[in-house]
């Protein structure tokens, strides 16, 4: 006969748990999957040294401004940055002198062109229309060549085309030939004024001003920092460029024109407008090409006010030594740049690093904008796998680079899970 005995039912108990818990515990801890690394995000320590800022003139006023940048990675691709868009310039990387606007001569005629263009455009490749010369266009050649203004010889029902006639404004800085586009596009000088001052605030130009077609008026001023994006908006419009590309050729079949702009080519510098007025002292808009070879860094500039062709020279030439030398591939993302750590449950610990870097042919680069990185979620994982990505914008253009596993996390074997059910099993309901 048998009878109840307590301590053995307790005893059962005991091993039905002992038995189920090992049957759990041990897959658990195991065979499941370990808990997922601790990600934190980390802002890298600056390793680059800044380049030598450009040497702008003592004079007047001067600024320089990006306009593009070529860059030819690894594989020898090339890809290009710009700072321009048909719209708006970059805001100078470097200004000097007064920042008040001064009276900028010749360089009004610039602003002349962009605005007769913008009225009546011509097809890149093509001549535009043809344009009949009036008395009034011959008595304003008579009245600016008796002043001793610049001038081109033209007729009364002598026939230009738009092209040529924005030749002579352009290359030969012709005053005449600046009032009888205005004349021609608007009507009158005051109604292309007005124009030419609404076109001005519209391009973000909004401390220049004009008051005549020609700049001859000491009232047609400007800042060098607006003048700077000036000429870097000359330097992208297709007809402007085709112009100073080929002044030559361009005006074989014109009288009196000599190509008024071309200034120390010698030293990769393409002349826009070059100019001297008494008020105004010497002015000079320009754009400057450094390259390596592979890599090349193009920027639009001005000076006004240089008392002297001399002073132009001696600024223009210390200018481009500094670009020279502040000119050059500069790490945006650099390799071994660590913009996460991990750290895991087991003690290991690791970064995220840029593994390829990614650099831009520039001058005082633009401080990048805050990283932006996306990391994947893992537990273990060897040296050098690809772990995420970080992206960033510098000047308008984004960047990414792949981050990298600076060193190994390795599982951390049989006993640590072991001694560590809690952690297991947590990491099991986890996923």
């Amino acid at each position: 006969m048998s009878s109840f005995r307590p301590g053995r039912l307790v005893g059962i108990v005991i091993g039905t748990v002992v038995i189920l818990g090992l049957g759990i515990y041990g897959p658990a801890t195991l065979l499941g999957p370990l808990p997922r690394v601790t990600a934190t995000n980390v802002i890298p320590a600056s390793t680059t040294t800044a380049p030598p800022p450009p040497v702008l003139s003592a004079n007047g006023a001067s600024a320089i401004a990006v306009l593009a940048a070529t860059t030819s990675d690894a594989s020898g691709t090339a890809s290009t940055s710009t700072a321009t868009t048909s719209t708006a310039v970059a805001e100078p990387i470097a200004v000097a002198g007064t920042a008040q606007a001064l009276p900028m001569a010749s360089i009004a005629k610039v602003v002349t062109a962009l605005v007769i263009l913008d009225e009546k455009p011509i097809v890149t490749g093509e001549s535009g229309p043809v344009v009949t010369l009036t008395a009034a266009d011959f008595q304003s050649y008579l009245d600016y060549d008796k002043a001793g203004a610049r001038s081109v010889t033209v007729f009364a029902d002598e026939q230009w085309t738009e092209l040529e006639l924005l030749q002579g404004l352009l290359l030969g800085s012709s005053n005449n030939h600046a009032d009888s586009l205005a004349r021609w596009a608007f009507g009158s000088v005051d109604a292309y004024v007005v124009a030419a001052n609404a076109w001005l605030a519209n391009n973000g130009l909004t401390d220049t001003v004009v008051v005549d077609a020609t700049g001859l008026h000491d009232a047609s001023a400007g800042t060098a920092t607006d003048l700077a994006r000036l000429a870097g908006l000359a330097a992208i419009d297709p007809i402007v460029s085709a112009m100073l590309e080929s002044p030559a050729s361009a005006l074989a079949n014109r009288r009196g024109v000599q190509n008024t702009t071309s200034y120390l080519p010698e030293e990769g510098i393409t002349g826009i407008s070059r100019s001297y007025t008494d008020a105004a002292g010497v002015c000079f808009l320009f754009t400057a090409e450094i390259s390596d070879g592979a890599s090349s860094f193009t920027f639009s500039g001005a000076y006004i006010g240089e008392p002297s062709y001399d002073a132009l020279t001696a600024d223009l030439t210390a200018l481009m030594v500094s670009a020279r030398t502040g000119v050059g591939p500069l790490p945006v993302l650099a390799a071994g740049d660590a913009y996460a750590t991990f750290e895991s449950a087991w003690g290991d610990d690791a970064s995220a690093v840029v593994g390829v870097s990614r650099t831009r042919y520039a001058w005082q680069a633009a401080s990048p904008e805050a990283a932006t990185v996306t990391l994947k979620d893992f537990t273990t994982a060897r040296t050098g796998a690809n772990i995420g990505q970080v992206q960033l914008s510098v000047a308008g253009e984004k960047l990414s680079a792949a981050l990298k596993l600076d060193q190994a996390i390795n599982d951390p074997g049989v006993g640590w899970r072991l001694l560590h059910p809690v952690v297991m099993i947590s990491a099991l309901l986890d996923q």
